[in-house]
């Protein structure tokens, strides 16, 4: 009999040892299977954002109606308030994570400090520019939100609260007298007494309506008439888990009892569309894009130029010389911010 060790090793010794021994499995223990916890698969949704607080949203999910938070996902996605969003569910968090803008019908905007647009609303179909009889109207913003509205292709009309005693004041008057001319509903109306509130919740039920115009004319007002009493909190106390999470509020979306939904959008000092090109300003005005086609020149811009209709038609009285002076500001401010100097 052969020594033990003499004797050769055996075919499982050989295969073994065919491996080096200095901590390093063979490659058969290495690839043996393991239990993985697997990992939880998140699911879509389809929403609209109704509430924007920064980097933080709330949406009402398309699908049943509730209201949930979301963050966004990464720098680059910007939502606001009416965009429609993919958001899918996170693990372990109750907040949705924001991950795609689907495509918009219109876009509310502005030029901001730095001469970039600035994204106000979307997906937008009526446009109701507020003033009142205190603080004093600025027309010419009435005129630049009219503007957007036309620009966006959508119904606008101008609300005059403030008035208790149902009448406006004679150049108020006047002033909505000229709207009015131009086919633009038109509603003197008090948000304290509720006088004529009706005529302006007719107007306004069944479409999704952004309010608009200058600090101070009461513009959250209205909209508490409009949607009986809802605050602009409303939207983050019926979010799951919210109560109050969230204080500083840019604009909400809120549900009309008639149907259609009313946006609440911060006041501004100022307000002037971003316009790509000084000729697309015209279209904002509907009397005078109305009669340039008329114009002697197809590139016309109404100011100095021979053979204009609408230079035609301030001087018979047809244009409203104040409308006019509307234009050529607007026209400049466009001319300007292309320049980079707005």
């Amino acid at each position: 009999m052969a020594s033990a060790r003499g004797s050769s090793p055996s075919p499982a010794t050989q295969f073994v040892h065919a491996y080096p021994t200095h901590g390093i499995l063979p490659r058969y223990a290495r690839n043996k299977p393991q239990h993985r916890q697997r990992r939880a698969v998140s699911k879509r949704h389809e929403a609209v954002v109704i509430a924007t607080f920064g980097r933080r949203m709330n949406l009402r999910i398309l699908a049943d109606g509730t209201t949930v938070r979301a963050r966004i996902k990464g720098r680059d996605l910007k939502p606001v308030c009416g965009d429609r969003v993919l958001a899918e569910t996170i693990e372990n968090e109750p907040d949705l994570l924001i991950v795609e803008i689907l495509p918009r019908d219109n876009e509310l905007t502005r030029p901001n400090m730095r001469g970039k647009t600035e994204i106000l609303a979307a997906n937008i179909d009526f446009v109701a520019v507020a003033c009142a009889a205190v603080p004093r109207p600025d027309w010419y913003i009435v005129d630049r939100y009219l503007c957007a509205a036309e620009l966006m292709r959508v119904k606008a009309a101008i609300v005059f609260n403030k008035v208790d005693d149902g009448s406006a004041e004679p150049e108020a008057a006047e002033e909505l007298a000229v709207y009015r001319a131009l086919d633009y509903d038109t509603v003197v109306c008090s948000a304290k007494t509720e006088r004529n509130m009706d005529a302006l919740e007719s107007i306004l039920e069944q479409h999704v309506a952004i309010i608009v115009g200058q600090s101070g004319v009461g513009k959250s007002s209205l909209i508490n008439v409009l949607t009986q009493g809802e605050q602009r909190t409303a939207a983050v106390s019926t979010a799951k888990g919210g109560e109050g999470r969230h204080t500083t509020v840019n604009s909400v979306m809120l549900a009309q009892p008639r149907g259609g939904y009313v946006v609440d959008s911060p006041g501004v000092r100022d307000y002037a569309p971003a316009i790509a090109e000084p000729a697309e300003v015209e279209f904002g005005f509907r009397e005078i894009h109305g009669r340039s086609e008329h114009c002697r020149f197809a590139n016309c811009r109404h100011r100095h130029e021979p053979g204009c209709a609408v230079k035609a038609a301030l001087e018979s009285g047809d244009i409203s010389e104040r409308r006019y002076e509307s234009y050529k500001r607007m026209l400049l401010l466009t001319e300007q911010q292309g320049r980079g100097r707005y």
